[in-house]
């Protein structure tokens, strides 16, 4: 049975969510250059964590696709093909929407070495896709994970949900991931002012409600790991992460991040859990039954 539509007098979601995010980027008054995707280093470097530290999520996340050998699948800010490359020889085949220019050197770097035929890229943000241009046709399943930045997520998710045939699968973050938590940690001890986190599944799933989309919703475990060769390279990444510029800014930092590291082997290692979930619908089926 569906839920009753949703109250002229409820809140706007979507506002909400525009909200959010606007207040998210307001407290990032420093650029963090490790999360330009453009640049290849920090693609490579992304890839690297995606391929090997990652390797459980991403099993667990085609596991929960229902894919067949005939299924077209749209991976929408697929990266360096965190899902596209494994999902390849499942599938017939993958449009990977992705705009950062150091992801797409990635991808279509494994496509080329591989001999994989079945991937084509789409160098555009999806805001910018257009369906009836950019897209070959419809899609059995479209997939976001982990993707969705986009400010206008109404907007976003109608398209998602015009592009697909069948299934729409979502992957967003239940609360702060490791990443964010430590930048609500260090933000104002660092620069003086506080840190606002992006909006999380609770908005996404009552923008979808409000859609009159009644999504299913699971939710499982996020790891996320950092792994250095050394000491320095910890420091110098996590400096340029926080735009750490001082000394005083230095020892804050060094206070900080000392309880949290392990060692393994010859690596440095910092990590921590929390929370995604995965919010799926099927399309309904059209036409006359007889």
């Amino acid at each position: 049975m569906n839920p009753e539509p949703a109250c002229t007098c409820d809140p706007d979601w979507n506002a909400i969510w525009m909200a959010r995010q606007e207040r998210h980027a307001s407290s990032k008054h420093f650029d963090d250059p490790s999360h330009n995707w453009d640049k290849l280093e920090n693609a490579a470097r992304y890839e690297k964590n995606s391929s090997s530290r990652y390797d459980a999520r991403i099993q667990l996340t085609i596991r929960s696709l229902d894919i067949t050998p005939d299924s077209r699948v749209l991976d929408i800010g697929a990266g360096p093909g965190t899902l596209a490359l494994p999902l390849s020889p499942l599938v017939r085949e993958i449009s990977a929407v992705e705009p950062g220019e150091g992801m797409v050197g990635i991808l279509e770097s494994h496509i080329h070495k591989d001999g994989i035929t079945n991937i084509s890229c789409i160098k555009k943000r999806w805001e910018e896709v257009e369906i009836e241009h950019d897209l070959d046709g419809n899609y059995d399943v479209v997939i976001a994970s982990l993707s969705l930045t986009m400010h206008d997520i109404r907007a976003a998710l109608a398209k998602m949900n015009q592009a697909s045939t069948k299934y729409v699968y979502l992957f967003w973050f239940v609360n702060s991931p490791f990443w964010e938590k430590m930048y609500d940690d260090l933000w104002e001890p660092l620069h003086g002012v506080p840190y606002f986190p992006g909006p999380k599944v609770d908005c996404l799933f009552n923008v979808l409600y409000q859609m009159g989309i009644y999504a299913n919703v699971e939710m499982l475990p996020l790891e996320k790991e950092y792994r250095f060769a050394s000491v320095e390279e910890m420091i110098a990444f996590f400096r340029g992460r926080f735009s750490v510029t001082t000394p005083e800014q230095e020892k804050v930092l060094g206070k900080y991040l000392t309880p949290l590291i392990r060692h393994e082997g010859n690596e440095i290692v910092i990590s921590g859990d929390s929370t995604f979930a995965k919010i799926w619908w099927k399309k309904p089926v059209t036409g006359k039954t007889h």
